[in-house]
């Protein structure tokens, strides 16, 4: 693997995750709001369907 290829993934990852706070502060807060009120099981469900997402979309791309 090429850590260049990884940083630029890694990169491009903060981009995405800094939108939505930049953009609009306070539908980010009430998302956080919203998120603290799930229970940790389902964070979990949705942290491995999330990454299951990302390995398959992986595969796709580099395939």
């Amino acid at each position: 693997m090429d850590w260049h290829n990884l940083l630029a993934a890694f990169a491009i990852f903060l981009i995405l995750e800094g939108l939505l706070p930049f953009l609009s502060p306070p539908a980010f807060k009430n998302y956080v709001q919203k998120m603290l009120a799930v229970s940790d099981s389902a964070l979990r469900y949705m942290g491995l369907g999330s990454m299951i997402a990302g390995v398959v979309l992986l595969y796709i791309v580099r395939n």
